[in-house]
């Protein structure tokens, strides 16, 4: 709702301006301006003023449009023009701020042109052009040394970086968003703590400093209005410490905490948020929100600037979700990105993953010629680690390692990939094989020991070992088992059956039990599946073998109560198992006595009266033609089951 212009006496509209302004609330003060230049369209004070407001809102395309005007109108006045080069460039426009710079001719902002010319030539990533402009720059400024500083940054010599902006602190004092450098350079050099403390200090002084931009009240769900996007929020350097935080935690695994950090910013309205922000939200909420996670990247993907990662995730999650098609598309359409946003490596990925949909041998081959140059790489890092330790050289020890450490972060992908080739086609023997060439290098991480696991479990005759597997990943986390995935319980558990461990298989059954009974007792709404998930398996393993009574009575049971437990997770292990009963019913294959059957009809009554809201199946998130809501419900599958066994008993 527009703001209803008061009708003030002649001189009374630059009072409550410039209250307005003071107050910081912009938005208003630009509807009286612009009332203003409606009756008066060269008014100077009014367009000038207009231009401020939008700037201090980082409105720049608009405050650009204000001083143009004022340029053309004043021509003489060369601090509009600085200002509207100012204007251009913080739009991303740098072209023509840069020719708007080569326009003012004035001796006395010559020092402000030359900062201004090398943050463009910065922006534009010419990043020769940016040095030669800041070694024109006086060197006892410290502005000179922070851009030296983001300079070095941007070539990736973070240590240096690191140097040039505490030298500049030491000169300078507490600047937020040197501090925020400062913490950036510690987060690139992997100094996680060092990172947190200076994100840490940032926040603290941006929640004392400024407490009118309720940092913390997304999360505690107080209902705040949007704080906008001021160049005070800009100077407190709130959203990027933020950003970097759920970093941190993103990579640490810690998603909750990242998702947090989101919510503790000062609180804005979607359309006002900056792109890394944007992006941010769509990577950590992927899970829950797929099709808006998609939708934030395709739509960052058409800015001009966007964050550099969102290029290379955006393909990675196609192909997670197994859109093929349309990564190949958006590689297609975006050749000319390809070499700027994308590293060999991860292109190199890419198009074998693409390729496997149409020919896995050929994508199998560019894995293994992947993998080969990861696994020389590692063993010539091992060797230099080697060297080095025998040299007693300290720093040359760290660089190695955290070298060995990124080479194998990226052959563990590239490895997975090539075995889930054989694993599609459920040749899990030779996926063992390509796990055990990789045993070298992989043997400490768990998600290559994890995935063994699951490889000898999935042959039926190798459960020993793949205890073997299980066991460490386990008790690594007993004393927070629920973070453990439910399936490797559940497959440790069937395993341990397997081998005749029944007295593991049930100790590990009672401190899911007590672990899940503690969760309640906290939070008495809460759904925890790990129990249901354990006992559905094992319920699916005695069907399997054919012993459907008992296998039948486990699944019953462990979806008790349904309302906590009957999931769509819980639900498709379930059905399954009733599924494969009534195919051997009706092939006469199997009998079971009428009162397990009637048994069955009262469970699928109780999955009715609870399934109403719980959906089936999770359906792809860019699908096009989606299922009818009503028959995408646990209610609606549990009546066709009732009617199939019924349909039986009757014959």
């Amino acid at each position: 709702m527009l703001l209803q212009i008061p009708q003030l006496k002649d001189g009374e509209y630059t009072r409550t301006i410039y209250s307005l302004i003071k107050e910081q609330r912009y938005n208003e003060a630009c509807q009286i301006l612009s009332y203003i230049l409606e009756t008066n369209s060269s008014s100077r004070a009014a367009l000038s003023l207009l231009a401020y407001c939008y700037f201090y809102m980082q409105d720049f395309v608009h405050a650009a449009n204000c001083y143009e005007q004022l340029t053309i109108l004043y021509p003489e006045m060369e601090e509009y023009r600085l200002y509207y080069a100012q204007a251009l460039y913080q739009a991303s426009l740098y072209d023509e701020a840069y020719k708007v710079t080569c326009q003012i001719e004035d001796p006395e902002y010559q020092g402000k042109i030359t900062k201004l010319q090398a943050a463009i030539k910065y922006g534009e990533e010419d990043l020769a052009g940016a040095k030669s402009l800041v070694d024109q720059c006086p060197s006892d400024d410290p502005d000179t040394e922070i851009n030296h500083g983001c300079l070095l940054y941007k070539e990736g010599r973070y240590e240096e970086a690191l140097g040039r902006f505490n030298l500049a602190m030491q000169v300078s004092g507490y600047i937020p968003h040197l501090a925020y450098n400062v913490a950036l350079c510690h987060y690139r050099l992997k100094q996680v703590a060092p990172a947190l403390k200076h994100i840490a200090e940032v926040i603290e002084r941006g929640i004392r400093e400024h407490p009118e931009l309720g940092v913390g009240m997304g999360t505690e769900g107080v209902a705040e209005r949007s704080v906008g996007n001021t160049l005070t929020l800009h100077h407190t350097a709130l959203i990027e410490a933020f950003n970097l935080k759920a970093a941190i935690e993103y990579n640490l695994k810690n998603s909750d905490s990242a998702r947090e950090c989101l919510t503790d910013m000062p609180p804005r309205l979607e359309e006002e948020l900056d792109a890394v922000t944007l992006h941010n939200q769509a990577l950590l909420n992927m899970d829950g929100k797929p099709s808006e996670g998609f939708q934030k990247l395709t739509f960052l993907l058409q800015q001009n600037p966007f964050p550099p990662e969102t290029f290379g995730n955006l393909l990675l999650l196609y192909c997670k979700y197994e859109y093929y098609d349309l990564a190949a598309d958006v590689l297609a359409e975006n050749a000319h990105l390809t070499y700027k946003y994308l590293t060999p490596y991860l292109y190199d990925f890419l198009d074998a993953l693409i390729t496997q949909q149409t020919s896995p041998e050929e994508a199998f081959r560019k894995f293994d010629e992947m993998g080969s140059r990861h696994t020389e790489s590692l063993r010539r890092l091992t060797k230099q680690v080697q060297e080095a330790r025998h040299n007693h050289d300290e720093d040359a020890v760290k660089k190695a390692v955290n070298e060995y450490e990124e080479t194998l972060d990226r052959y563990i992908p590239v490895l997975m990939a090539q075995a889930k080739i054989y694993w599609n086609l459920e040749n899990y023997a030779q996926v063992e094989k390509i796990f055990r060439k990789s045993v070298e290098f992989c043997n400490d991480v768990d998600v290559w020991k994890l995935n063994v696991a699951h490889v000898l479990f999935m042959q039926e005759n190798k459960f020993k070992e793949a205890t073997g597997f299980y066991e460490p990943i386990v008790k690594k986390h007993y004393d927070n088992i629920l973070g453990v995935s439910a399936i490797v319980l559940a497959n440790l558990c069937v395993s341990y059956i397997m081998t005749s461990q029944t007295d593991e298989a049930e100790e590990l059954m009672k401190k899911i039990e007590k672990e899940e009974d503690h969760v309640s007792l906290e939070d008495p709404d809460k759904k925890v599946y790990h129990l249901c998930i354990v006992n559905l398996v094992i319920g699916t393993l005695y069907c399997a073998k054919g012993n459907y009574e008992f296998g039948i009575s486990r699944v019953i049971k462990s979806l008790e109560p349904y309302n906590k437990k009957l999931g769509t997770d819980t639900w498709f292990y379930a059905k399954r198992c009733f599924l494969s009963l009534m195919e051997n019913l009706a092939k006469h294959v199997i009998s079971v006595r009428d009162s397990v059957l009637q048994e069955c009809i009262q469970f699928l009554e109780h999955c009715e009266a609870y399934g109403g809201n719980v959906k089936a199946l999770i359906e792809q998130p860019l699908e096009e033609a989606l299922m009818h809501p009503g028959q995408n419900t646990v209610t609606y599958e549990a009546r066709l089951l009732k009617a199939l066994l019924l349909q039986l008993q009757v014959c």
